[in-house]
């Protein structure tokens, strides 16, 4: 297949890309603005690959968008590029609006005048995927999970874009005919992640012997997906999932965040333990205003309909994560030493 993925050069775009070229041999466009969460050193391993082609290129730009798609004339469409990060959407959230909202407009827009341009037989077999959060169902009870019934209740000018850009894919299928799948996904965690969200940034911390912030008590509850988990399921559900439909992926871990740095702290005990022990380090902070208590996912739908479900086991590939960053520090010190140090971001609350 050709696919066009969006955001390629981020954290679950990359790994998605490097799974579509080199485990399954299919010919992808990335596209990137190449913002500051975007890393093209992680595609560093198909630099040579006739099979992948990377455009710098903004989503919000309709005569970039459409002249891609003439240009590459894709099977399928992947579109992860957004603005990620809940602190950020607090202090910018115009951005978040922008490119989550407005740039899925242009995409569904560039990809459907491309579909309307395929024989019969192509427009049959087209497909796109939009992926997106759990974050748009709000906050969960203690010992809920969300389904595809959820109610959407958004809490964060983050995940109020990414429930707006929800209901813009459905409603391009519903007007449009566009062949559309949508995924909300839980937090993921792995190799290649920018380090402004809660592991790598515990990560880094703890490398530098820095305090780990943990916010409120800590006992904020996430479902954690290893980002190739993810990306399988991705596949999954392009390949196989039911047009107009909505599959949930998520990892089966749910932990809150407190235990999350304590595991964090018990692998490096183990990786390092000549500036143990770790947990020393542990520091609560201030809370993120309207921080949602509790995120967790049934995936059984996905599992169920598109064969899919998660392999890794949290705590093991929790380990092989920290290993990845002791191991790659040319990837991450750039980032650290250029475009963010570590500095907590999202309490001014300051519009921009």
């Amino acid at each position: 297949m050709r696919i066009l993925v969006t955001g390629g050069c981020g954290f679950i775009g990359s790994a998605l890309v490097l799974h579509l070229v080199q485990d399954l041999g299919h010919e992808v466009l990335t596209l990137d603005a190449m913002t500051y969460a975007a890393n093209p050193i992680s595609l560093q391993p198909l630099a040579d690959d006739p099979r992948h082609r990377l455009a710098q290129a903004d989503i919000c730009d309709p005569a970039r968008v459409h002249a891609l798609f003439a240009d590459f004339k894709p099977d399928a469409v992947m579109h992860l590029a957004a603005e990620s990060h809940v602190d950020r959407s607090i202090t910018d959230p115009g951005a978040f609006v922008r490119t989550n909202v407005i740039g899925t407009q242009v995409m569904l827009d560039g990809a459907r005048t491309h579909w309307e341009s395929l024989s019969s037989e192509a427009k049959a077999t087209f497909r796109f995927l939009h992926v997106s959060t759990d974050e748009v169902y709000g906050s969960l009870p203690p010992d809920a999970f969300f389904t595809e019934e959820s109610r959407y209740d958004p809490r964060s000018p983050y995940s109020a874009s990414k429930a707006a850009s929800d209901h813009l894919a459905r409603a391009w299928h519903e007007t449009y005919g566009l062949p559309v799948l949508v995924t909300n996904c839980s937090n993921n965690y792995g190799p290649r992640h920018f380090p402004e969200k809660l592991i790598p940034l515990m990560i880094l911390a703890a490398l530098e012997g820095k305090p780990l912030p943990v916010y409120g008590d800590g006992l904020n509850e996430r479902d954690w997906i290893h980002v190739e988990d993810h990306a399988r399921g991705l596949v999954a559900v392009l390949e196989r999932g039911r047009l107009g439909e909505t599959y949930l992926l998520g990892g089966r871990a749910v932990r809150n965040n407190l235990d999350v740095v304590k595991a964090l702290c018990a692998a490096f005990d183990q990786l390092k333990p000549e500036n143990g022990p770790h947990e020393r380090l542990i520091t609560f902070v201030a809370d993120r205003p309207g921080h949602d208590r509790r995120y967790a996912i049934d995936p059984s739908k996905a599992e169920a309909e598109v064969g899919w479900r998660p392999t890794k086991v949290f705590e093991e590939a929790l380990e092989e994560t920290v290993r990845w960053y002791l191991d790659n520090e040319a990837w991450w010190r750039p980032i650290r030493e250029g475009r963010y140090s570590g500095e907590r971001l999202g309490l001014a609350g300051k519009s921009a």
